[in-house]
């Protein structure tokens, strides 16, 4: 059985030998089999830690972007604003509040992403594009 194969069977994708066919192009599998061998792993072991971090990924993703959307949208500006790198002081003079509203709105959004500070913030959402917010 291909790598590949053993691979879908692993995950539960293909419930039994001979049941499925699955197709892989030649440069993902040949991709596959060059960093398992890199990192000096059996291949299927390497492509199941592979996809579980992936799929890790794509749930803290979607993690973050309800997190995201529980803000108001006061709260997403100055998310935006302090993930671009403004100080309170810059943030409350682009947005016309005072810094203390921009500490508070702060502080409610490091809650409500479970961080402790503006850098692990920044940190948590550095996959972001924050240029349409940059204006």
């Amino acid at each position: 059985m291909s790598i590949w194969k053993r691979f879908l069977f692993t995950i539960g994708l293909r419930p039994a030998p001979g049941s499925r066919t699955f197709e892989i192009s030649e440069s993902l599998h040949s991709t596959l089999v060059t960093l398992a061998k890199h990192e000096g792993r059996p291949e299927d072991e390497f492509a199941t830690e592979l996809l579980a971090a992936g799929l890790t990924q794509y749930f803290s993703r979607d993690e973050l972007y309800q997190k995201w959307d529980s803000l108001t949208p006061r709260e997403k500006e100055v998310t935006a604003l302090l993930c671009l790198g403004y100080t309170n002081r810059q943030a409350a003079a682009r947005m016309s509040i005072s810094s203390e509203t921009v500490k508070f709105h702060t502080h409610n959004i490091l809650g409500k992403f479970g961080v402790k500070s503006r850098t692990q913030l920044q940190q948590l959402l550095s996959i972001w594009d924050w240029s349409s917010w940059a204006g």
